[in-house]
């Protein structure tokens, strides 16, 4: 799906899109249970972007060759990735209700017996190379698809992670683009204040890597990074995403509090409308 920078229409989509990705957070989340809040909201709207306007991917050729691959590398945020799903057509949407539960088909962190999940992740820093092999794979193969990664910024103290754009660039793969969810926020507090890392878009420029920083809840500037990053042509493209950790849920926003928390039903309830007032 392609349509240019500035639509209205296609921009109002998205914008709804988004918002029910973050309804189905909540679903996902339930009453009682731990989950990631913050993160998961964080890229809800790239999330929502890459599933519904840029990748090219179906409910009904799951196992397409020419599909578009999508790795979710902080595999703590895979409930927006759920939500995207279920509103894809992957999966009921009851299915959410049950995240996380025993036998359950959607788990913690991403597993590929999840249909559209494409890669096992949550051990931090490995999503990158997973990557980097499927778009080294499609070139070997002469496949035209693209693969994308979303990582966080905290993430971003693996040292996989940055031997992996070295690759990226060695390689010149020019199907990968990678956005750096950069909210600024971690487990445990302030990323800059448990990990300082400098200057990420000058990083991956110095690794070869085509930059780019957005606004990542702008669907505008979300929808031109991503038509500009498929467009770089001999080397990877690096999309950093400024964001607010929590996003769309008041209460939640700016903190690590929720980085990994519960909700109880009034919480649930005051995140609904949080929601639906954006």
């Amino acid at each position: 799906m392609s349509r240019p920078k500035g639509d209205k229409e296609l921009l109002d989509t998205l914008q709804e899109k988004a918002r029910r990705v973050r309804l189905g957070i909540i679903d996902a989340l339930g009453v009682g249970n731990r989950g990631h809040v913050g993160g998961s909201m964080s890229c809800a709207d790239v999330v929502a972007a890459l599933y519904f306007y840029k990748m090219r991917h179906s409910p009904n050729r799951r196992d397409d060759p020419d599909r578009d691959r999508f790795i979710m590398s902080k595999g703590h945020s895979v409930l927006a990735q759920y939500a995207a799903l279920a509103e894809a057509g992957y999966f009921d949407k009851a299915a959410l209700g049950a995240t996380k539960s025993l036998g359950s088909l959607l788990q913690g962190h991403p597993e590929r017996t999840t249909p559209g999940i494409e890669a096992n992740t949550g051990s931090l820093g490995q999503g990158l190379s997973i990557g980097v092999g499927m778009a080294l794979a499609g070139k070997v193969d002469g496949r035209g698809y693209r693969v994308y990664v979303v990582v966080g910024d905290g993430e971003l103290a693996e040292g996989q992670v940055w031997e992996a754009a070295m690759a990226a660039n060695h390689y010149g793969l020019d199907n990968l683009t990678v956005i750096v969810d950069m909210n600024g926020i971690q487990a445990t507090g302030r990323t800059r204040d448990r990990y300082l890392i400098q200057n990420i878009p000058g990083r991956f420029a110095a690794f070869g890597w085509k930059t780019f920083e957005i606004d990542g809840h702008d669907m505008e500037d979300i929808v031109g990074a991503l038509d500009a990053a498929s467009a770089v042509k001999g080397c990877p493209g690096a999309i950093v995403a400024r964001t607010v950790k929590g996003k769309g849920v008041d209460f939640a926003e700016n903190t690590h509090t929720y980085h990994n928390n519960l909700l109880t039903a009034e919480d649930r309830e005051k995140a609904i409308s949080s929601v639906m007032a954006m």
